[in-house]
């Protein structure tokens, strides 16, 4: 597909798109994915919506009842583009990297950055300086506005990869908020191609660095017009809630991109934790609820299931949702949590099922939009029932920011996600197992290298082993397998100093919440570390708990 003509002035990111022979396969069969060539997906989000559902339609929600109307998140966005093109500079093109939870400034920042025409990089407050730092070496921003309670980590990474601060909330009169407050709050959109890139995505990588995926401004629209639309099916008067960070694709197509693409309202909670979200949720009328399988799990534990059942649609995803799962929310709310599954690089969900369409242990089917198969070591599409690596076209698809491993994860035009399924004979999509290292706990991803390498920098570890350990309430947990140095005793304490230090190297919910001190790791002839013993020992631990709990119900 040969590519427009670029708003950008800063051509850094089409510079370091992948080989257009190495990208996916893009289909648009349905009519409201055809886009006009030029196109800013802000514009569309907030500028449109506002004059299709009212500017006095609430937008934006908090738990403390802050509400900003449509009208209210225009003039802020704007205001937050001038900020940024007329006190800093930015130019169409140029990156700005975002950091903060879920709140309405992070939202119009976002806003604004796509207004001016640059690229959001959105991040996690979680991370660590030194994750941000790679971030910053990654994807270059000229500019990084963070919530100020979150600037301290992003200050020490600037001094390693250099990058202007702006903390936002704070009460500087420096302040992006302040700043943002002496604007007019009228802007002139910078008209970008549809296929002009809009976000920059840092994936958790199992390997190395992470990699960054590229989206396209149409790209944002088209995960609305799919999922979205057709297995949501929103209306202005639904409620969006949820637990994922907008730094998290999930997160962000679930409290921006959907609420405002149909005239909804979207909850923002900065906490997150099960029972609270679901109360906070409850008492804003949500209709809409994005969480992992781990929080609906904790919610019916906690005894609050009637916070659920006034719910229209609960998605599931992040993690697999087991068939049990599925099963105690629907008895206990009458609740059809609607499973699904996503990924980076492909932007959102692709596969899911509603209402009386879905299944309990399945992940349903081909969102509108999408085609998925299941694929052979060799390519070869599988019949029904044949496990195999799933595959996926559709309007969006990977494309790495100057990154090698495109070639691993685009495989004859179909997006290749790691995930091993098999396909029923109806159609349905059932989950079997990831197939490389990343370890899926609690909806968060997190490679296992990257644990690994924090826990070698602890100064009484030789070396170390991270894998997944299967966990009813999780889903799964890091587990590490230590190897200590001579002399320091394999107690409690040390566990606890060693998961400690792990939080205080990278973002908290990486640490090992399972460590087990071994005297040596599992190795091949050529001296290879074996993880996959280490994943056979605990699936073996895993069946003999489950074999001893049958015998003794």
């Amino acid at each position: 597909m040969a590519m427009t003509t670029s708003a950008h002035v800063d051509t850094f990111t089409r510079d370091h798109l992948p080989p257009a022979s190495t990208w996916p396969a893009l289909e648009f069969t349905l009519p409201e994915l055809q886009y006009p060539e030029q196109l800013n997906a802000a514009a569309v989000l907030i500028d449109d919506a506002a004059a299709q559902f009212g500017g006095g339609r609430p937008a934006l929600l908090t738990p403390d009842g802050t509400v900003w109307t449509y009208a209210e998140l225009q003039r802020r966005s704007n205001q937050a583009a001038q900020v940024l093109t007329e006190d800093f500079g930015v130019l169409p093109g140029n990156r700005v990297m975002l950091r903060g939870p879920n709140n309405p400034w992070l939202v119009a920042a976002w806003l604004g950055v796509l207004k001016a025409g640059a690229v959001v990089v959105t991040t996690m407050p979680m991370l660590r300086a030194a994750e941000v730092a790679t971030l910053i070496r990654l994807t270059r921003p000229v500019l990084a506005v963070s919530d100020h309670r979150f600037t301290e980590d992003l200050v020490l990474a600037a001094e390693r990869e250099p990058v202007a601060v702006l903390g936002y909330g704070g009460t500087d009169e420096a302040d992006f908020v302040q700043r943002c407050a002496a604007k007019s709050g009228t802007f002139t959109n910078v008209e970008t191609a549809a296929d002009d890139v809009a976000i920059l995505g840092p994936t958790s990588g199992t390997t190395g660095d992470p990699k960054v995926t590229m989206h396209f401004h149409r790209d944002i629209l088209a995960i609305a017009d799919t999922f979205g639309r057709h297995i949501l099916q929103p209306s202005p008067e639904d409620v969006f809630a949820g637990s994922p960070p907008i730094a998290f694709t999930f997160g962000l197509g679930g409290l921006v991109v959907f609420p405002l693409r149909f005239g909804a309202s979207a909850l923002l909670t900065e906490r997150a934790a099960p029972v609270e979200l679901a109360e906070n949720a409850a008492d804003a009328g949500a209709s809409i609820l994005f969480t992992a399988p781990t929080a609906y799990r904790a919610i019916l534990k906690a005894g609050r299931g009637e916070l659920l059942s006034r719910l229209r649609i609960a998605v599931s995803a992040g993690e697999h949702l087991p068939r049990e799962t599925w099963q105690a929310v629907y008895d206990a709310t009458g609740v059809r949590l609607v499973n699904g599954i996503g990924a980076t690089e492909m932007l959102h969900v692709f596969i899911s099922a509603t209402g009386e369409d879905s299944r309990p242990g399945t992940t349903g089917k081909a969102v509108p939009g999408f085609r998925a198969a299941i694929l052979d070591d060799d390519g070869v599409e599988l019949g029904p029932n044949q496990p195999g690596r799933l595959a996926v076209v559709g309007p969006t698809g990977c494309r790495y920011l100057d990154d090698p491993r495109q070639s691993k994860y685009v495989w004859n035009g179909w997006n290749v996600t790691g995930d091993t399924f098999v396909q029923d004979e109806d159609g349905y999509f059932v989950y079997q197992s990831r197939s490389d290292d990343m370890i899926v706990s609690s909806g968060y991803n997190i490679g296992a290298p990257e644990v690994e390498a924090a826990i070698n920098q602890h100064p009484d570890v030789l070396e170390n082993a991270v894998v997944g350990r299967p966990d009813p309430e999780r889903g799964t947990v890091v587990c590490a397998f230590v190897v200590l140095r001579e002399g320091v005793e394999a107690d409690a304490a040390k566990r606890k100093e060693i998961q400690d230090f792990v939080k205080h190297t990278i973002a908290p919910y990486k640490y090992p919440r399972d460590i087990r001190f071994v005297e040596e790791l599992p190795r091949n002839p050529s001296g290879k570390l074996q993880h996959f013993r280490l994943r056979q020992y605990l699936e073996s631990e895993n069946n003999q708990l489950a074999d001893a709990a049958a015998t003794q119900a």
